[in-house]
């Protein structure tokens, strides 16, 4: 069911020197800022070879990696993200095995303008997991 790894995201507590050490330490391609008001934050995609890296940083104190920054500090990996071709399909088997779908249970835009859901981390290992529909 499942898909490639599309990417693993980072929460950072610096997003400007998180993308300097991604692009001067590691000379990776380093995307521009890109805000997501409707998830709170503002996201950094890194291009690799086979994947991405998408660094995540707050808009504001409410945003869900606010809370995951005051955990740990100085960041760290927040969730993996997995393609699939149908993401209702992809929910709904998911839904009967057991897994818990996170918010509505609805898919929302995510930031490649594509639909994206998002799995309870207790029900995978205590990884978030997040499906994004290609």
């Amino acid at each position: 069911m499942i898909g490639r790894l599309n990417h693993v995201a980072i929460a950072v507590p610096d997003l400007e020197a998180a993308c300097a050490q991604y692009r001067d330490a590691l000379g990776a391609a380093v995307g521009a800022p890109q805000a997501e008001p409707g998830h709170g934050v503002t996201v950094v995609f890194i291009a690799l070879p086979n994947t991405k890296i998408e660094l995540l940083h707050p808009l504001g104190p409410d945003s869900p990696i606010a809370g995951f920054l005051q955990k740990n500090p100085a960041g760290g990996i927040h969730h993996v993200c997995y393609e699939v071709e149908d993401i209702l399909a992809a929910r709904d088997r998911l839904v009967s095995a057991g897994a818990r779908v996170l918010g509505s249970g609805e898919p929302k835009t995510g930031a490649h303008g594509k639909p994206v859901l998002f799995l309870h981390p207790k029900d995978f290992n205590g990884c978030l997991v997040e499906l994004e529909e290609v």
